[in-house]
C-alpha cells in the first residue's frame, strides 16, 4: 500500500526526478510556457507554485531558499522583480494552469499538455482579472462589445432536399447510388 506517498516516481530515481523538476521549473519560470507529458505537467505545479508563494516576500531567506532550487541569481532576481508581483492580489496558489493537448506525443503515444504561468510577462491576464491603465482602450472596447472580440460563429444551415425526388428526406450531400461495373473480357 501507498499510504503517505504522494507524487509520481515517474520511472526515475529520487535524484532524477529532482533535477528534472529543477529543469522544469527554470524553464517555465524563463519562457512562461512548456509543453510536456501531463504526468509531468501535472507534478511540476508542486514546485513552481511554492516558488512564486515564496517571491510574494521578497527577503534575503526567501531568496535563498528560492536560489537553493533554481541555482541561477539571474533567474532568482527575474522572480522576485518580474514575476512574483503579478500575483500579489493571489495569495493561495493557482498561479499555472495546465492545458491537455488533443495530440500525443508521436514516439510513443504519451498524453502531452501545456503549463504555463497564468499571469506573465508573454500572456495578457485572464478574464475577470482587474482592468488596468495600460489596456484601458481594449477594456472600454471589449465592453462596448467591439474592438478584439472573436467573430460570432453562424450555426449551419439545415440540409435542403433533393428537388424532383420521389423522396423528400433526401438530402444534397447524400451519396449517389452506384452502378456495378461489367466486367469485359
Amino acid at each position: 500500500m501507498r499510504h503517505r506517498n504522494s507524487g509520481r516516481k515517474l520511472g526515475r530515481t529520487t535524484s532524477h526526478r529532482k533535477a528534472m523538476f529543477r529543469n522544469l521549473a527554470i524553464a517555465l519560470l524563463t519562457h512562461g510556457r512548456i509543453t510536456t507529458t501531463l504526468a509531468k505537467a501535472k507534478e511540476i505545479r508542486g514546485v513552481v507554485e511554492p516558488l512564486i508563494r515564496r517571491s510574494q516576500q521578497d527577503d534575503l531567506h526567501s531568496r535563498r531558499e528560492v536560489y537553493r532550487i533554481l541555482g541561477d541569481h539571474q533567474l532568482v532576481k527575474r522572480l522576485f522583480v518580474e514575476i512574483g508581483p503579478l500575483f500579489k492580489d493571489m495569495h493561495k496558489g493557482g498561479y499555472t494552469r495546465v492545458v491537455s493537448l488533443a495530440l500525443p506525443r508521436k514516439g510513443d503515444n504519451a498524453p502531452l499538455a501545456v503549463v504555463e504561468l497564468l499571469r506573465g510577462a508573454h500572456y495578457d491576464a485572464p478574464q475577470g482579472a482587474p482592468k488596468t491603465e495600460t489596456n484601458k482602450d481594449e477594456n472600454a472596447a471589449q465592453d462596448k462589445g467591439g474592438g478584439k472580440t472573436a467573430a460570432k460563429i453562424k450555426a449551419p444551415a439545415k440540409p435542403k432536399a433533393v428537388k424532383g425526388s420521389a423522396k423528400g428526406s433526401q438530402v444534397m450531400n447524400a451519396k449517389p447510388k452506384s452502378t456495378p461495373r461489367k466486367m469485359e473480357g
